[in-house]
């Protein structure tokens, strides 16, 4: 579980001033942090719009907003949490009788904190329970996802939202583990089974740069929390919120979101809405990618209201 009441600190989030010099948050701005996590983005922005501004803070983690929170109110009182999914930001808007706003972040992928916390189960390098969502209130586990699924539709999911090229093998193992009885409860217990049923041996284990089991947690994750449905969604109503010269930065992690992106710029684009700043996508520093691993797959789009 992730405590508000911890010593921690918003760790400094993946590629901060390229953010800030695409946003260019002034003062008395309005400002939609979608995916706030624990307010590290928003911590900066808050300081530069002022009391004048207003920052509207969304996501889905009850548990992460509490940190945000915490944070961000040792800077100043002019923002807004809400609990929700980032396509309710039409509603946000109309009950703060907001039209339009000054700029609009989307940080996708799970946060270190949320990774660190093994309760929440995103994570198979300790053990903890096959949650994976954000929301903890509702919606399906992953361990329900995994009962649930054919052996077909388990190995489609593992394909299409992990990109996972032996999908039918991981999903046939998981099967076969059901048909013993066996009930898969723990992220280690999923992994093992991924990392046996990929297991090949000789120079192709050397060469692997992740663990075997990383891109079939990343489809679970999709799927469980309707990522890309939800990004779909968000990007298609983006310019019905932004005021005119105002920007919309998106970073994503993996191919399947950096694709949603690209081409919900470019279709903005080809209807006159939007002007694209990053003509191909901005990757993080050398430097930074030392300080923190977790943002080497970090890939920046920025766009701007036209």
């Amino acid at each position: 579980m992730i405590s508000p009441d911890s010593d921690l600190s918003p760790h400094r989030p993946v590629m901060l001033d390229e953010v800030i010099s695409f946003i260019k948050p002034g003062k008395g701005d309005i400002i939609v942090d979608a995916t706030i996590g624990a307010g590290g983005h928003s911590s900066e922005i808050l300081k530069r719009i002022g009391p004048e501004g207003l920052l509207i803070g969304i996501d889905k983690d009850e548990e992460i907003l509490k940190i945000a929170n915490k944070y961000l109110s040792r800077i100043s009182d002019s923002y807004k949490l809400y609990q929700a999914d980032n396509v309710e930001l039409d509603y946000i808007l109309n009950k703060l009788k907001i039209k339009k706003v000054n700029g609009i972040l989307l940080d996708l992928g799970v946060s270190s904190l949320q990774l660190d916390s093994f309760d929440r189960g995103f994570s198979f390098s300790k053990e903890g329970p096959l949650d994976m969502r954000m929301d903890r209130t509702q919606g399906m586990t992953a361990e329900d996802l995994l009962k649930r699924l054919s052996e077909k539709d388990m190995a489609d999911v593992f394909w299409r939202y992990g990109e996972e090229r032996r999908s039918r093998r991981v999903a046939r193992a998981i099967v076969q583990e059901r048909k013993r009885g066996v009930d898969i409860k723990t992220t280690t217990q999923l992994a093992k089974i991924v990392e046996r049923a990929l297991y090949v041996p000789g120079k192709y284990q050397k060469k692997r740069k992740i663990h075997p089991a990383t891109r079939v947690f990343q489809a679970i994750r999709i799927v469980v929390n309707e990522e890309l449905k939800s990004l779909e969604g968000f990007l298609g109503d983006i310019c019905e919120f932004l005021a005119n010269g105002s920007r919309i930065v998106v970073i994503s992690f993996h191919s399947l979101e950096d694709r949603l992106v690209k081409s919900a710029f470019r279709e903005g684009q080809n209807r006159s809405r939007l002007a694209i700043l990053t003509k191909k996508p901005l990757v993080p520093l050398d430097s930074e990618i030392r300080e923190n691993v977790r943002s080497r797959s970090a890939k920046l789009r920025a766009a701007e209201r036209t």
